[in-house]
Parts: C-alpha cells; sequence; structure tokens
C-alpha cells in the first residue's frame, strides 16, 4: 500500500478523487438542503391557501355544518378563543402539532354567550386586532402529523385567525401534506448515493488515464538514466519530448546536466592522464640519478636530483591544490592588503618593480584566503619571468569597487586566439621550451580557479611594453 501511494499517479489519482468527493457532497448537501426548504416552502404556501378558504368562509358567517372541510382528504380544524374544537374534518382521527389535539367538535356557545363574554379587549389579548368579517394577515407554521381515514402521514400546518360577527375570534388550522418533501429528498439522496460513487470511479479512472500519459516521458527519461548508470555512458542522453512543457524541460535540464557531467569527467580523465604524464619525467630522472649514483657515487648529479625533487614537490603541491579547488574549498575570508603582498612576493626576484597608483597603503584591501592570493601573484610573477626580456612591473590600484592587480612583462606577448586557452591546465604555448625550463602548465590555470574562488577574475590583455598584461580583478573589502 505504502509503495502504491509512494506513486505520483496514484497521488495525484488519490487527490483529484478526494477534492472531487468533497465537491459532490457539499454541492449534494446545498442541493438536498435547497430542495427541502422549496418544498417545504411550497407545502407551507398550500397549507396557509387552504386555511384562508376556510376562514373565508366564516368571515361571511357560513355555519360550521357548511364549511368545507374534506377537500383533497386534508386536516382542518377550528378552534375557538377558549382553545375548544368547534369544527374538524369527518375523516380526521389523529392530529399533532397544531395544539389541539381533539378531533371531534365541541358543541359551540351561543351566539349571546358568545358576545356576554366578549369584553371589548379580546382581539388585542388575542393577537392582531381584527374587525368582525375580517382575516388576519399573519400566519403561523407549524409542523405535525395526522391520521386521516387510516392513514397517518406527516403534515405542515399553516394557523389563520379569523373575526366573525357572531362567533368571536377562530383559528383555522389547516394542513399540507410532506410526502412529496419526503419522496423527492429521499429520491435526490438515492441519485446521490448511487451518482456520486459511480462519477468518483469515473473522475479516479480518468485522473488515472491522464496521469498515466502525462508521466509517460517523466518513465522514459528514468529508464534512459538507469541505463546510463549501468552503462556509465555519459554521452548518452535522455529523451525530450516535444510537448514543451515541465517535462520537456526537466528532459533539456538533465540533458544539460549529463553533458557538463560528462565534461568534467573528460576533464578530470585528462587531468590524471596528465599529471601521470608530469610526474613520471621527474620521478624516473630522480631514479635514474638514484640508480647511477648506488652503482657509481663519484658520478652523482647532486643538483640534478635536488632539481627534479624541488620540482615534483611543486608539482605535488599544485595537484593539491587543484583538488581542493575542484572540491569546493572556500577561501578564508581575512582581510588581505594587495599592495603590501604583491611587494612581499616581488622581493628577491630581479627586474620586478611594484608601482602602486592612487591611494595610500591598505587601500587596496579584499577578503579573502592569504596563501591562496599570494600564490595567484607567485604564479603570474614566475609566468612574467619567464617570458620577460628584462623587467616586470607590478601594478595595485582600485577601479571602483574592485582591486586590480597588473602583471606586465616586456616578452613577445600571447597571442590574442590563445589568451583563454593558456588557462587551461598542462597548457604550454611555448614548444620550444625545455620541460626543465618551463613550468607544468598548471600556474595560470590554479591562479584562475583561485581568482574565480574569490568572486573575481583573471584576464590577459597587451601589455604597454609589447608583452602581456595579466590583470586579477577582485572585489574590494
Amino acid at each position: 500500500m505504502s509503495r502504491l501511494l509512494g506513486s505520483v499517479r496514484a497521488r495525484a489519482t488519490l487527490g483529484a478523487t478526494l477534492v472531487v468527493a468533497v465537491a459532490l457532497v457539499a454541492a449534494g448537501t446545498a442541493v438536498l438542503l435547497s430542495l427541502r426548504s422549496n418544498l417545504l416552502g411550497e407545502a407551507g404556501t398550500q397549507a396557509e391557501r387552504s386555511a384562508r378558504e376556510v376562514a373565508t368562509e366564516l368571515a361571511v358567517g357560513t355555519p360550521y355544518a357548511d364549511l368545507s372541510l374534506d377537500v383533497d382528504d386534508r386536516p382542518v380544524q377550528v378552534v375557538d378563543e377558549d382553545g375548544t374544537l368547534v369544527a374538524a374534518g369527518e375523516d380526521l382521527e389523529r392530529i399533532t402539532g397544531t395544539g389541539v389535539d381533539a378531533v371531534k367538535p365541541q358543541p359551540a356557545a351561543s351566539p349571546g354567550d358568545a358576545g356576554d363574554d366578549d369584553d371589548g379587549d379580546d382581539d388585542e389579548d388575542a393577537g392582531e386586532p381584527l374587525e368582525p368579517g375580517e382575516i388576519g394577515e399573519r400566519t403561523t407554521i407549524s409542523d405535525g402529523s395526522a391520521t386521516i381515514d387510516g392513514e397517518t402521514e406527516d403534515y405542515r400546518f399553516a394557523a389563520v385567525p379569523v373575526e366573525t360577527e357572531d362567533r368571536g375570534r377562530l383559528t383555522v388550522y389547516a394542513g399540507a401534506p410532506l410526502s412529496a418533501e419526503h419522496g423527492a429528498v429521499n429520491t435526490a439522496l438515492t441519485v446521490m448515493l448511487i451518482g456520486f460513487p459511480v462519477l468518483l470511479a469515473v473522475v479516479g479512472w480518468v485522473t488515472w488515464l491522464v496521469t498515466r500519459r502525462a508521466l509517460r516521458p517523466v518513465e522514459g527519461i528514468r529508464r534512459e538514466m538507469a541505463a546510463i548508470t549501468a552503462s556509465e555512458d555519459l554521452a548518452r542522453r535522455v529523451p525530450v519530448p516535444g510537448t514543451h512543457d515541465e517535462v520537456a524541460r526537466l528532459a533539456s535540464t538533465t540533458n544539460e546536466t549529463l553533458a557538463a557531467l560528462e565534461a568534467s569527467v573528460e576533464r578530470q580523465r585528462r587531468f590524471v592522464a596528465d599529471a601521470s604524464h608530469e610526474l613520471r619525467s621527474p620521478i624516473a630522472s630522480l631514479r635514474t640519478q638514484l640508480e647511477v649514483a648506488a652503482a657509481h657515487p663519484e658520478l652523482l648529479d647532486l643538483d640534478g636530483a635536488v632539481e627534479d625533487t624541488v620540482r615534483l614537490q611543486r608539482l605535488a603541491a599544485d595537484l593539491l591544490l587543484l583538488a581542493r579547488l575542484d572540491a569546493g574549498e572556500r577561501p578564508a575570508d581575512a582581510r588581505v592588503d594587495l599592495a603590501v603582498l604583491a611587494r612581499e612576493e616581488a622581493a628577491g626576484r630581479a627586474g620586478v618593480s611594484v608601482r602602486e597608483e592612487g591611494g595610500e597603503t591598505g587601500a587596496v584591501t579584499v577578503a579573502g584566503s592569504r596563501g591562496q592570493l599570494g600564490r595567484v601573484l607567485a604564479n603570474l610573477l614566475d609566468n612574467a619571468q619567464r617570458h620577460a626580456r628584462s623587467a616586470v612591473v607590478v601594478s595595485v590600484r582600485r577601479d571602483g569597487g574592485l582591486a586590480v592587480v597588473g602583471v606586465a612583462d616586456d616578452g613577445d606577448g600571447v597571442p590574442e586566439a590563445d589568451r583563454e586557452r593558456i588557462f587551461e591546465r598542462f597548457v604550454r604555448l611555448d614548444d620550444a621550451r625545455s620541460r626543465d625550463d618551463g613550468g607544468a602548465g598548471l600556474g595560470l590555470a590554479i591562479a584562475r580557479d583561485v581568482a574565480v574562488r574569490h568572486g573575481g577574475t583573471l584576464t590577459v590583455h597587451g601589455g604597454p611594453a609589447g608583452g602581456a598584461l595579466f590583470e586579477l580583478r577582485l572585489p574590494a573589502a
């Protein structure tokens, strides 16, 4: 059951069915209440009409024996001011709801007696004041039951007062049967009890089919992703439906993610291959020198062994830093004065000068890792010295909300077509440069990665002295 409810189709079907069920129950209740109210109102109107017909006969002086009390087999009572039943239908056997349970009329008082009991104030005491021969406007409605000729039914009763000239004030009770109301309400309820489940079943079935059709592309995406995971073939792509809806956008985004993942894995493979290749040379050279030294100590090239060891150490440090950057290591949030940092990195380097443009010390400050930013400047200076003919100039300045560090040399510069490629890992443009004189091709890649991690950029342009100008731009603190 839990597995079934874990399905989107099942939850959507259940949700739609519940919503429709609540709506149907609310609408059905409203319909039943409205139907019952209308039918009760109609029964009350019929009862009042019957009561007023008898009241009209009383108002014109019709004797009790000649009253129309048995029309349509409806219960009718005529009660005097004392609550005595003075007239009723012949077939009336039992009645409730009118306040007078008697069904057999009592002897009426003589007109003279009625007149003697009338002190002139009874009209106002009994209710609305009426003139002789006048029928009251107010009608009292009540519910009850009556048995007529052996058949018992529920009725709605209407009570209408009438003032007569010789018999005083009388009240006519007439009833209208509620069998039509009960029958209509029961019929409507039966229809709803039968129809609502059928309608809910249809809604659930249609929702299930529509949801299955809507989710069919998602199942295709899932199957393809499962196949990609099993085969580890990142070149495959999930099918994109032509519906231009959320599912199509999901498929497109999934393919973009797969493309980015494929590119990342490919970069990682190239990185591992290049790293293995770069590590192989100094390790092989160092091993050879150590083996020669073991056999012929007098032939040991100590300087070469130290140089290979240092080169191996630097390459290992570069690879570790790149691994930390790729893992998303966040830089520290320390305040770093770029002018001071530039002077520290330039100290002891021949032909390197530092120029701070516009401002006092501390004016060009950024937030970040002092060690990583120092590594960026060191790599840029190493690259500039490697290509410069005679001089390298480091400039530090502010440009609005940015701190800008420029490293310019007077070498041959970087061809415009290669100004982005040089920031790729293990890329060296000067094929004539030997591996011993040149780097491993990681310095500029590390510098740009660090710059990006600090929210900045690293670009290369033509320098003022004809060489290359590397500009590091970081958000100023």
